[in-house]
């Protein structure tokens, strides 16, 4: 396609900023246009990126988004991925493509999917040896229960295409743990690592949920940006390398790590830096970490392990960034900054 119409979900967000950051830098000829709810969001895009359209609305803005979906020719849903009405909304909008005008559809999942037997065992900070894989193993990830995280928007995503195929092309983009500074225009961070930061800066002690065994897998935005950059090639170029639909799952990771590790990390960060009296970390039940933070158990005590193998055999994708544990200092400096304490 001559230069594609992109539209965009969650340009001000963390996930979507950084991606809207390496399409448009990549490919300033791309005729992007993007979600955004208020005036002040639309001019700290616009700061950035002059030539966007901007389009007014929000995520509940259902006939807005069917016909952006509509008249475009690719489509990135970085936005909320348990928000059902938009999710639905792109669904309804992809049946107005035909097979000599298909739509691409790359959508935002998490692998908070993968936790679900902790979520249904109740079982926070040991470690379970499942893993999980987007290569040979890509039918069971399109196949997770129904009472997984985020798999109900998912299925929307995935049904699609069901009326035709040709005509509606999707991926589902499945990040684990994220983690450093976004380039986009509105938030420029993420969530677990940095809500774990502040919790033993507020509390001034580290701590553990349960015995901090559980592992999950880890990437750095700007190495996920160019999971997200090489599908939005493949459509503009009909498809290219990519594989889509019921090939069209995409974990993105850099390794796996161990909560424990984490946790036990941002306690020295922080006691080095003089914001607690000691790098020690007591261990926290369920209940306790609940008061810490609602989803504390979710975020830091499940266990999330999906390798990522289609983009790396299919794109040559590899992630050239640090770790999450080389960042911690500088992620624990961050929060204290956010609360006075430096």
């Amino acid at each position: 396609m001559a230069s594609p119409r992109v539209f965009i979900t969650g340009a001000t967000g963390y996930i979507g900023g950084d991606g809207l950051y390496a399409v448009a830098n990549a490919h300033p000829n791309w005729q992007l246009s993007a979600l955004v709810r208020s005036k002040d969001k639309a001019a700290q895009v616009t700061a950035q990126y002059p030539k966007i359209r901007v389009v007014h609305g929000d995520l509940n803005s259902a006939d807005l988004i069917e016909e952006e979906v509509k008249n475009a020719d690719i489509v990135f849903h970085f936005a909320d991925c348990d928000h059902v009405a938009s999710a639905t909304a792109i669904a309804k909008g992809a049946q107005h493509h035909t097979r000599e005008r298909p739509v691409w559809i790359i959508h935002t999942s998490g692998t908070g999917i993968l936790t679900v037997e902790d979520q249904r065992a109740h079982s926070y900070g040991i470690e379970r040896p499942k893993e999980y894989n987007d290569w040979d193993g890509v039918s069971e990830l399109l196949n997770l229960p129904a009472d997984a995280f985020h798999r109900n928007v998912d299925e929307i995503i995935i049904g699609a295409n069901k009326q035709d195929p040709t005509a509606v092309k999707t991926a589902i983009v499945c990040p684990p743990a994220i983690y450093g500074p976004g380039r986009g225009p509105g938030n420029q961070k993420s969530f677990q690592a940095y809500h774990l930061s502040a919790a033993v800066l507020k509390r001034k002690k580290g701590f553990l949920v349960g015995p901090g065994q559980n592992v999950w897998h880890q990437v750095h935005v700007q190495d996920l940006s160019n999971v997200y950059l090489a599908l939005g090639e493949a459509a503009a170029a009909g498809g290219g390398k990519a594989t889509w639909n019921e090939e069209g799952y995409y974990l993105a990771e850099d390794g796996p790590f161990v909560w424990g590790d984490i946790q036990r990390a941002v306690a020295q960060a922080a006691f080095e830096k003089k914001l607690i009296p000691s790098p020690e970390v007591e261990q926290l039940n369920d209940a306790q970490v609940t008061e810490v933070l609602s989803v504390g158990v979710y975020a830091w005590g499940t266990n999330s392990r999906g390798h990522a193998i289609r983009a790396r055999k299919l794109f040559g994708w590899e992630p050239k960034q640090p770790k999450l544990i080389d960042l911690i200092p500088s992620i624990v400096e961050l929060e204290a900054k956010g609360m006075g304490l430096l």
